[in-house]
């Protein structure tokens, strides 16, 4: 039975469309356990009828013309209890309703499984027998299987407006996928589907001949793809604003870092051919960055995949592939999309960015919202290969891609189009201008950053100084621990270029979810792991080493502020600040002119919420990571599919964790920060300015909404806005209250809403 069962599932896959999986389903279930009928009904949800959809068995007149109303008989009692039904005589159940135009009068054995996804029954998988018989454990079991295997189908088509035109041949759908939103806007375009230029998972191992041939050609591989990305480079330089530039110096960093160029070489020299040693360094990487927690480094796999995919190509034919032809409005479509492959559009014709994979940390998405392009990530029911040349509608807003929309959808979203014009004039008119309330209310924005490429961007200059900046990517390009002079170097640049603005600087966050290279920790449970403050209070001579390069880089600007991760106990903040204060006298007693700098702590577990007063009386300030704090609070992990839709930091319970970090900092007059997700959404920024916290922090390029938000609020309506809001009991009634607010304003593009 497995073997039938995994032949049925492979011929489902492969079906062209839903009318095809469900052909595949009647006619093999039949055959597979011996049933005189096997059928499949729908539910059309609009009408409330359960509708005969395919059948092998029962007059094909009847599909599509047999429709029961809804929880009406054995199909209806299915569906009601989301359960199973099984009966030796169906028409001896109280619940039995007789259709004569299906012939199915003369079958008496019963067995119905509903198919179900995300909670909702979507319709019943039913097998018939002509005598009275029960069918058995593992026939339940295999239709229970089959028919999970279909919700997955029925989805894909809903999405797509397929459903809805079985339903109804004459209806044209509203059709819509959902995902995540990733970068703000709406876009009307057509689509363009990419895809790897290269299959670096076939290339075999083969013996090496020639190990001087095949470094040379490897390094000559390197070399072309960095002279490739510097021209890529230029020409976005030539084409769109200098903040675009700024994840090359990162792609050159990967190619030109020890650890990917090395490894790859040592493998060569062990034996192996240059395309086979590559591949398995670029498996080695990917190992380690998707096994990271952090989203922001855990999408820097797709990064590797590709630059290792230009490699390969190069060795193989030494000449770059020829793009595409795109049209005038592209909207880039992909199972997976490097931010190279976004470059490579002329910004002229790029209109939106669409992507099964990815979040709204990973580099694609960074870039989009840098060239204000709509973006959403995490469309993971997607058919990529059906979207080319389709008419396509982004709204980066609300997460969706409309798939051949109707002229009235299309309406909407052209008026939504002038809305974001007319915004998006207004925001320039920002630049230069406080971020303050209408009654005086200071509310100072900051930026998240961890590349020293990003440190020249425009918007930075918006900016009141850095909230947060990660430190671990010096660390992850190397295939050994950075010096202290080479930490110093970098840290000193960061200073430098904000000065005097403060600085927040996050000390090493690896370990556990976040293996170095050259490091590795191999756990099971990696969220809960050894990790962060954790892993540098066992090894306190990377901790040391961070520290005095970064008391020494500050030397002459005193804008350096330390931030202690991943914070659950408070002996990790006494124990920390010893180490600080060691760092410090050994510096001065060497001669250097050292100072000590405020320390923080970051609040992201649960824990540290509920110690917020003893937190608070042993540091200068308090940052609050909304993104992990709202992961742990919600016991969700944001980037698996089946649960990321309820990750929401507009929760009640994480909105009501803040003001106790905040209350608690405010009663012993501790400053308090946000520097996760919510700091950088319209919605979040208003309920916060009623928290009264003393800082945001976020990417640039949410600067200038968060300052329109800031300058329209009265700090009091704010204040009453977030009373209102600890009353509510779903994120969607906050959501919904401030997103009418913001409306109510004339803010609604912020937000996605309109007028």
């Amino acid at each position: 039975m497995l073997d039938i069962l995994h032949r049925i599932v492979s011929e489902v896959n492969s079906a062209p469309d839903l009318g095809g999986a469900l052909a595949v389903i009647v006619r093999q279930v039949k055959q597979a356990i011996g049933a005189d009928v096997c059928s499949v009904y729908l539910t059309d949800f609009n009408k409330r009828e359960h509708v005969l959809q395919a059948t092998d068995g029962l007059n094909p007149e009847a599909v599509g013309k047999v429709r029961l109303p809804y929880h009406r008989g054995l199909i209806g009692l299915v569906c009601e209890r989301a359960e199973s039904v099984n009966l030796a005589n169906a028409q001896e159940h109280a619940c039995y309703l007789r259709v004569v135009e299906t012939g199915e009068e003369r079958f008496l054995g019963f067995l119905g499984v509903p198919i179900i996804q995300n909670r909702k029954t979507l319709g019943v998988l039913v097998v018939r027998e002509k005598e009275a018989r029960v069918f058995d454990d593992n026939e339940v079991a295999f239709l229970f299987t089959l028919a999970a295997q279909l919700a997955g189908a029925i989805v894909h088509a809903q999405a797509s407006g397929e459903l809805a035109t079985l339903f109804d041949k004459g209806m044209r759908p509203t059709r819509f996928f959902q995902g995540r939103p990733s970068a703000s806007g709406v876009a009307l375009g057509v689509g363009i589907v990419v895809y790897p230029p290269a299959d670096l998972n076939a290339v075999p191992d083969r013996a090496v001949t020639d190990v001087a041939a095949e470094e040379g050609a490897f390094r000559r591989a390197v070399a072309a793809v960095l002279e490739e990305l510097e021209r890529l480079r230029v020409r976005v330089a030539l084409n769109l604003s200098e903040e675009d530039r700024a994840l090359f110096d990162a792609w050159r960093l990967m190619l030109s870092g020890d650890s990917l160029v090395n490894s790859t070489i040592r493998r060569i020299h062990e034996g192996n051919w240059a395309p086979g040693a590559l591949r398995e360094t670029i498996r080695e990487h990917t190992r380690i960055f998707e096994a990271m927690e952090d989203p922001y480094f855990r999408e820097r796999v797709t990064d590797i995949r590709d630059l290792g995919l230009r490699i390969l190509r190069h060795l193989q034919h030494g000449q770059k592939a020829k793009p595409p032809e795109y049209p005038s409005r592209a909207i880039l479509v992909g199972e997976e999309i490097s931010a190279v492959q976004l470059a490579e559009v002329p910004r002229e014709r790029l209109a939106g960015v669409v992507s099964v994979s990815g979040s709204s940390s990973s580099h694609i998405a960074i870039l989009a919202r840098a060239l204000g392009v709509p973006a959403v990530m995490g469309v993971t029911d997607l058919p990529v290969n059906r979207m080319n040349g389709r008419d396509l509608i982004v709204d980066g807003y609300r997460g969706r891609l409309h798939v051949s929309p109707t002229p009235a959808v299309r309406a909407e979203y052209r008026r939504m189009e002038h809305h974001e014009q007319v915004l998006s004039r207004e925001l320039e008119a920002l630049k230069g201008l406080p971020s303050e309330t209408p009654d005086g209310f200071a509310l100072p924005l900051f930026v998240n950053t961890g590349l020293l490429s990003e440190l020249d961007l425009p918007l930075n200059r918006e900016a009141a100084g850095i909230g947060l900046y990660r430190t671990e990517i010096p660390f992850m390009v190397r295939n050994r621990f950075p010096s202290e002079t080479e930490q110093m170097a970098n840290y000193r640049q960061v200073l430098d270029t904000f000065a005097p603005r403060p600085v927040t600087i996050r000390t090493l966050d690896v370990g556990g979810d976040k293996p170095l290279p050259y490091f590795p920790v191999e756990e099971i449970n990696a969220f809960l792991g050894w990790r962060g403050i954790r892993l540098t209070l066992d090894h306190p001579e990377i901790f040391l080493t961070q520290i005095r390069a970064l008391l020494r880089a500050a030397i002459g600007f005193n804008n350096l502020r330390i931030l202690l991760p991943m914070i659950s106990q408070v002996s990790e903040v006494d124990d920390t600040q010893l180490l600080i204060q060691r760092a410090h006298d050994e510096l001065r007693e060497e001669g250097h002119a050292v100072q000590m700098p405020p320390v923080g702590v970051m609040i992201e577990v649960p824990a540290a919420v509920y110690q917020i007063d003893a937190l608070a009386r042993r540091v200068a300030f308090l940052s609050i990571g909304t993104n992990d704090l709202t992961q742990y609070l919600l016991a969700v992990d944001r980037n698996n599919a089946h649960v990321a839709g309820l990750f929401d930091d507009l929760h009640p319970a994480v909105l009501r964790a803040i003001m106790q970090v905040v209350q608690g900092a405010k009663s012993l007059n501790r400053e308090v920060g946000i520097c996760g997700e919510l700091a950088g959404s319209p919605l979040g920024a208003l309920v916060l300015l009623g928290m009264g916290v003393d800082s945001l922090s976020m990417s640039a390029g949410s600067l200038l909404k968060i300052k329109r938000v800031i300058r329209s609020f009265n700090r009091s309506r704010a204040r009453d806005l977030l009373q209102a809001s600890l009353r509510c009991e779903t994120a969607e009634a906050v959501r919904r209250l401030l997103g009418g607010a913001m409306e109510d304003m004339g803010l609604g593009n912020l937000v996605g809403y309109t007028q």
